[in-house]
């Protein structure tokens, strides 16, 4: 323990100021980093005395309860906390400090922090810097600033990891050298659920050992974010666990609040290819069952909340990843979270109905779903109620972002796609403190704003669900300033809102011309209005008359049951070698084993398999039967329509899957494919209707 902990613990101790972290740092004349890490030093002390620890909360501040006084009589011997290091654990925390220190460091702070003298480490300074030579890096000395260390960001990673997994290194060097690469104990606790969470997912189980290197590789990519440390360039390379890295960083990114690039994902991938697996048996639960289920799902959600949340593209997808972590045989962990916490204490009617709901969850993951399970359910279900509400609210906003342009426009465009506020500007974090009072209603910022005339919502770069809700919190309080209401506008300037309009006029004027040009007006249309919103994935994602094309469609045909009649939809496929043989007879088995869930609407089924069951690429057939047969799904039967899914991941048919279902809610759509006459006429409806749905 140095001397400016000391006076750290006697500034907390004032218990009538409010300090924060940049408070601190200021008085100090350190980094906040540097605080961070007296702080943590602090919270040792309390922890290993059973006092209450310190608590970082919004904006930075450092929240201490009336217990801290207590510290006081633990730090008045000097020699408290000293530890002894020998040379060689010295040069290790050292070479940990540079290496992880996006600024110059003095010889005089290693020496505060390894509490030992100036001379001491100028002593150890070459071989400091051969051990760190020995890593591919480089010791660049300054007169003026210290020292730092260059060299390829991988290489820093992987020396840091290195000294992480060293068994020569005693528990107080490690505990020493956590320190400085260390993160928030609720950080990694996450990192762990994610992690766990794409393991079953992705069905790829790491080992016990190379799940903790997994781990404190992640843990230390976080901590060289928050600092602004992202990977070199990298040579792109498809592999088997690309995805898996993806999904990830996708999610650390949104819990952790950091950017992830391209390059991070392709180096994380690369690590989980030479990782080590072991082997399982196949889960029982599949992708696209799971997200059969979360439709159902959200469609009694929006029946007992009477909000159409079934158009949300974002909500399906976040809520059928999210159900594939809940179906696995045992609950997941979830981290203590206050903001989740305060949501609910909110919107407690919105858990009722998903508490009312839960029966079909059950009934497919085979035991009880915990309370944590519940909350985490209905957060996403509140993040897709603000989106829906907020959408019809204009105000003006500014956006401001700490990172590069390219992630201003991704949050620009994440923003735009929710929310029907007008975004007037974009700003770096720091220009924000010169915007004037009056010149946008608020200000969304990645980071905290001190000295920013207008109210500022912090959000991740990458817009999690908890961030939808803060926006739409922000929203709210201004509509109830401004009186306005939360009344849908019927003129709202959408693709589809447009071609509502348009439709009468060409009714009245060319009705023999109605089916071609609505359809070829929808498809200029939606393209303008889809092409500054649509993501990179749903660019390349097929849509569904994409894959139900003529070819893949078949009328009138004869079945005496639903085995022949699921047989008969997989042939299609079985013939333009979409599938294997033993494809269908999964798909009848599947139906046996779990029941008619594949029946997602009156009269029309999607069977389907697992990814490993023989599909070979994706695709989709559609047979109308001659006489409706009965599936057993109760109110459901008997089954007129019978579409063939093949899926070879868990997404790419994503946005297919989700315009069927929101196809079958319309009456007239079933309607009209009953009145068709060729395989041609089915696929230019399908085609015509697909291009009516909302975005």
């Amino acid at each position: 323990m140095n001397k400016r902990t000391v006076s750290i613990i006697n500034e907390l101790n004032k218990i009538e100021k409010n300090i924060s972290l940049s408070d601190l740092a200021e008085q100090f004349e350190v980094s906040q980093r540097t605080i961070r890490n007296d702080l943590s030093v602090i919270n040792e002390i309390l922890r290993e005395n059973q006092l209450p620890e310190l608590e970082l909360r919004g904006g930075g501040q450092i929240c201490r309860t009336e217990k801290f006084s207590g510290i006081l009589s633990l730090v008045s011997d000097k020699d408290y906390y000293a530890y002894k290091l020998s040379k060689q654990e010295r040069k290790k925390i050292a070479s940990t400090m540079l290496i992880n220190s996006s600024e110059y460091i003095t010889l005089s702070n290693i020496a505060d922090n390894l509490f030992v003298s100036r001379a001491t480490i100028i002593n150890d300074l070459d071989d400091i810097k051969e051990y760190i030579r020995g890593g591919n890096l480089e010791v660049i000395s300054h007169p003026n600033k210290g020292l730092r260390v260059e060299g390829k960001e991988s290489d820093k990673r992987l020396f840091l990891m290195k000294q992480e997994c060293s068994q020569e290194s005693s528990n107080d060097t490690k505990n020493v050298a956590d320190k400085y690469i260390g993160i928030q104990a609720g950080e990694k606790i996450t990192i762990q659920k994610i992690v766990g969470e794409q393991e079953h997912f992705h069905k790829c189980f790491l080992t016990d050992d190379s799940f903790q290197k997994i781990l404190l590789y992640l843990e230390i990519m976080v901590n060289r974010n928050q600092q602004g440390a992202y990977m070199e360039v990298r040579r792109h390379t498809d592999n088997s666990k690309y995805l898996m890295a993806q999904d990830i960083l996708k999610y650390i990114s949104q819990y952790c609040r950091i950017d992830t690039t391209e390059d991070e994902v392709q180096f994380l991938s690369e690590m989980l290819l030479l990782a080590r697996y072991i082997r399982q048996k196949e889960p029982k639960k599949e992708s696209v069952k799971i997200q059969l289920i979360t439709r159902q799902f959200i469609e009694c959600i929006s029946e007992d909340l009477a909000i159409n949340l079934n158009s949300d593209y974002d909500f399906f997808e976040n809520l059928s990843n999210h159900l594939g972590a809940v179906f696995s045989e045992y609950p997941a962990f979830y981290p203590d979270n206050a903001v989740i916490k305060e949501v609910l204490e909110d919107n407690k009617e919105i858990r009722n109905v998903v508490e009312n709901n839960l029966d079909m969850l059950r009934r497919y993951v085979g035991r009880e779903i915990t309370e944590a399970e519940v909350d985490y359910i209905t957060v996403h279900v509140c993040a897709a109620v603000e989106r829906k509400k907020n959408r019809e609210i204009s105000f003006r906003v500014i956006v401001a972002c700490q990172g590069e342009v390219g992630t201003s426009q991704l949050l620009k465009e994440k923003l735009k796609k929710h929310f029907n506020f007008r975004i007037i500007d974009i700003v770096s974090s720091h220009e924000a403190k010169n915007i004037e009072e009056g010149s946008a209603d608020f200000i969304i910022s990645t980071v905290p704003i001190e000295g920013c005339p207008l109210e500022c919502v912090v959000v991740s770069p990458m817009l999690n669900d908890e961030d939808y809700i803060r926006v739409g919190n922000k929203i709210d309080m201004l509509r109830n300033s401004h009186h306005l209401s939360t009344k849908i506008e019927e003129n709202e300037l959408t693709a589809k809102g447009l071609m509502d309009q348009i439709a009468p006029v060409i009714e009245e004027y060319i009705p023999s011309e109605i089916p071609g040009l609505m359809r070829e007006l929808g498809k200029v249309v939606r393209k303008y209005f889809s092409h500054s919103t649509e993501s990179k994935t749903e660019i390349f994602a097929p849509y569904l008359h994409h894959l139900v094309t003529e070819n893949h469609i078949m009328l009138d045909i004869e079945c005496k049951d639903w085995k022949e009649a699921v047989k008969k939809s997989g042939e299609i496929l079985l013939k333009e070698g979409y599938i294997e043989a033993r494809y269908i007879e999964a798909m009848i088995n599947n139906i046996e084993v779990n029941g008619p869930y594949v029946v997602l609407s009156k009269g029309f089924a999607v069977p389907h398999e697992g990814l490993e069951k023989g599909t070979i690429k994706m695709g989709m057939s559609l047979i109308r039967l001659k006489q409706p047969v009965p599936f057993g799904a109760e109110e459901m039967d008997p089954v007129e329509f019978v579409c063939c899914l093949s899926a070879v991941d868990h997404k790419t048919h994503l946005k297919a899957f989700f315009n069927l279902v929101n196809l079958l809610r319309k009456d007239t759509f079933k309607q009209q494919l009953r009145m068709c006459k060729s395989s041609k006429e089915m696929a230019r409806v399908i085609e015509e209707y697909e291009y009516r749905l909302e975005e």
